[in-house]
């Protein structure tokens, strides 16, 4: 070997290794071809029969566990049962994941649709949307509590925000109307449910004075289900912000100094995003001499993000309708024409967000109900 090693010039342990290889067999059979470092079986890997019996028992358990467990657990329990030493845990989901035997339970990441994906002109990005919200409960330094109503648009992130001594229609409504006569009208305004917004839930029909607003102007009022992922991103990701910036930064001794930090915020944070605002779709100018008459008829449409129950109903303008037995727990997009008296349901579905086809259309001719409350 030495002899050997000096000749062709490698070490003698190169050489013993080769003919620890060759092991007295003839040259043209030996594989003198690289192989992986390392074991070729790893010393405390779990051996191919108990491997073998974790596949079958997970298949038995599968099929014929009272219980219907057949994970990493439910199989150790029952190898304890059989061999005295049974595998970790953790050693049987590795055995499971070499067999393929968990690819079919792996999650599934797909992308996020896009903002507004339940509303297809402002998905593809023709009209604009703001979003509105309040921040409830904001108690001053010895003073009252308050709370603000935030704003934002989902394209142009034009963001307000007031501060008002409580919740009322009324107030929302003189807040909404100074944001659009400066900034224009968007073809949607997004709210969710609370009876600030949409008016109260126990009386069949009704339609609140921010509906009747958006109504008038020729704003589609858009109201969505507060727990549903994503549809209120936009404005609750504001809603954070701004509590972060202005209400956490800043102590204050009453309302007009708490509004008038927050209105400094407004002004630059505009400035920042001006640019997004410039490239946002075009907003209508709203009328100069508009007064909000609340006793005129309703024209227009409101749309209503549901998700069906278990009979495939949804719930709005406090009754039920039935969309369809075969759309269950699914979102719908539900809108309902006054102009021509009828509810069309539509199919959301997150993965197939540009999908959205016609359900139901459902007769909805709304009675002659005057508005209730002060003019």
């Amino acid at each position: 070997m030495h002899s050997v090693a000096t000749r062709i010039k490698v070490s003698v342990s190169t050489v013993a290794f080769w003919v620890e290889r060759a092991a007295g067999d003839r040259l043209d059979r030996v594989d003198f071809s690289d192989r992986p470092p390392g074991c070729a079986r790893g010393w405390n890997r779990t051996a191919a029969a108990v491997e073998q019996r974790i596949v079958a028992l997970r298949k038995t358990l599968r099929e014929d566990s009272i219980l219907g467990e057949y994970g990493a657990r439910a199989i150790q329990a029952a190898l304890k049962t059989e061999i005295a030493t049974a595998p970790s845990v953790a050693s049987i989901n590795r055995v499971l994941a070499h067999h393929g035997l968990q690819d079919a339970a792996r999650r599934i990441r797909r992308p996020a649709p896009p903002k507004g994906w339940y509303l297809p002109e402002v998905a593809a990005g023709r009209a604009e949307v703001d979003c509105f919200d309040f921040i409830e409960d904001l108690k001053i330094a010895e003073g009252p509590l308050v709370n603000a109503l935030t704003a934002k648009s989902v394209h142009g992130t034009l963001t307000d925000a007031w501060i008002l001594s409580q919740l009322s229609a009324k107030g929302a409504v003189s807040c909404l109307q100074a944001r659009w006569s400066r900034d224009g009208l968007p073809a949607h305004a997004q709210f969710d449910n609370d009876t600030v917004f949409q008016g109260a839930h126990q009386f069949a029909h009704t339609v609140g004075r921010v509906s009747r607003l958006c109504l008038a102007l020729g704003v589609v009022p858009v109201f969505v289900p507060p727990l549903e992922h994503g549809m209120q991103n936009t404005i609750e990701g504001f809603n954070a912000l701004w509590q972060a910036k202005v209400w956490q930064r800043h102590r204050v001794g009453s309302i007009d100094e708490l509004q008038m930090r927050s209105d400094q915020y407004i002004a630059a944070h505009r400035a920042r995003t001006q640019q997004a605002a410039d490239a946002a779709p075009p907003r209508r100018a709203m009328p100069r001499d508009f007064a909000l008459d609340l006793r005129i008829p309703l024209t227009g449409q409101i749309i209503f993000i549901r998700r069906t129950d278990e009979r495939g109903q949804v719930h709005l303008l406090a009754q039920r309708f039935t969309v369809s037995p075969d759309w269950l727990h699914r979102l719908v997009r539900c809108e309902v024409d006054f102009d021509h008296h009828y509810i069309r349901c539509f199919a959301l579905r997150r993965r197939v967000p540009t999908e959205q086809p016609l359900l139901t259309t459902i007769p909805y001719r709304r009675p002659d109900k005057p508005f209730q409350g002060e003019l």
